[in-house]
């Protein structure tokens, strides 16, 4: 590693918490740490804010609310109706984890696992107590679709949009609470002094100046990698800069195989199409015009767990059933759903269908 050298060490800019990151994991921890008293934190992020990549997460955030359920004795396809008051709850704490780590195949951290389904629904009506415009039901409910791996409808919803306005929800919480955002600065180094971390080195990158940082604690919140593959729906800037500034800083790092695959994107492209285009009911069809998911997942079929469903696409293009120019894709047909319902519910899908692929 070489060494950065032309620093100001007397220009030093110094906070309590500096967090590295403005998605939603940065922006809700500097959120929580100034409501929970911390007066003076900083977040770093190599893009505006508001361009975060969580920015782009389109069909929902898994919740067990218990607002919605499948009709009685339709399947898992069937329609799905607002619970009524009083009648038997379809979800819980507990099928959420047991979903979760069936759906990790049983490599999941169980105990992390119950701390976020037990959080869950208490962390969306807070997002909703701030203001954030889900999707409704007709009693004003918010609104659940299901997702992949799920046993019941739980996916919480804002049109597909759901990332964007979680983002804009918490970024303006931040600012509200005083938080200083650093917008298109640079993380490049940490601080690091008798073993522990005293702050980081940052580029502004639009004057080209370097910064010291100095912060009592720093929290990274970069996101991953996905720009390792050469077809993705992560945004440019997901090219795992922190993971790489915390290796070389002697952090170790662990499951680092375990990178996302999406099953349904733009064919070529690398523009997501929501996990709420198969949730909403599309389905998946091979070269033969086949819904070849009852092969590989007969009970969840399009919503089984995201992993089998990009494994089942790839051995149907492997047996020849794959589509376009090299045979490596396949179909996603909502043409059954309708115009209403894909413009009340897949407004976002509908127009980058439009613009990407005419």
């Amino acid at each position: 590693m070489g060494y950065i050298t032309n620093i100001n060490h007397s220009d030093a800019i110094t906070h309590d918490v500096i967090v590295v990151g403005a998605g939603l994991a940065g922006s809700w921890a500097a959120m929580v740490a100034s409501k929970q008293g911390v007066r003076d934190i900083g977040v770093l992020s190599k893009l505006h804010p508001l361009r975060s990549h969580s920015g782009a997460a389109q069909g929902g955030i898994a919740a067990a609310l218990n607002n919605v359920r499948a009709v009685p004795g339709t399947g898992p396809e069937g329609p799905l109706e607002a619970v009524k008051a009083g009648t038997e709850p379809p979800d819980s704490w507990q099928l959420h984890m047991y979903d979760t780590i069936k759906g990790s195949d049983w490599l999941g951290d169980q105990d992390a696992i119950e701390i976020m389904v037990k959080e869950a629904p208490e962390i969306i009506y807070e997002y909703e107590r701030m203001g954030c415009v889900f999707s409704r039901l007709e009693d004003g409910r918010i609104a659940q679709r299901r997702f992949g791996g799920h046993s019941v409808p739980r996916a919480n919803y804002a049109a597909d949009f759901t990332g964007h306005v979680l983002l804009h929800t918490i970024h303006e919480q931040a600012l509200k609470q005083g938080v200083a955002f650093y917008s298109e600065w640079y993380c490049l180094d940490l601080i690091i002094e008798d073993n522990v971390c005293r702050g980081v080195v940052a580029l502004d990158i639009m004057t080209g100046n370097l910064h010291l940082m100095r912060a009592k604690a720093v929290l990274f919140a970069t996101g991953g990698y996905g720009r390792a593959w050469k077809i993705t729906s992560n945004a440019t800037a997901n090219t795992g800069d922190g993971v790489a500034i915390a290796y070389n800083a002697g952090v170790p790092l662990m499951d680092m195989e375990f990178v996302q695959f999406h099953p349904t994107g733009l064919y070529g492209k690398g523009i997501l199409m929501s996990e709420a285009c198969r949730g909403e009911g599309g389905h998946l069809l091979n070269s033969e015009g086949e819904r070849f998911m009852q092969r590989y997942a007969k009970d969840k079929m399009e919503l089984a767990p995201r992993d089998l469903v990009s494994r089942s696409e790839q051995m149907e293009a492997n047996a020849g059933r794959g589509i376009g120019p090299d045979k490596q894709g396949v179909l996603l047909d909502l043409r059954h759903l309708g115009a209403a319902k894909i413009m009340a519910r897949l407004p976002q899908v509908h127009e980058l269908a439009l613009d990407f692929m005419g």
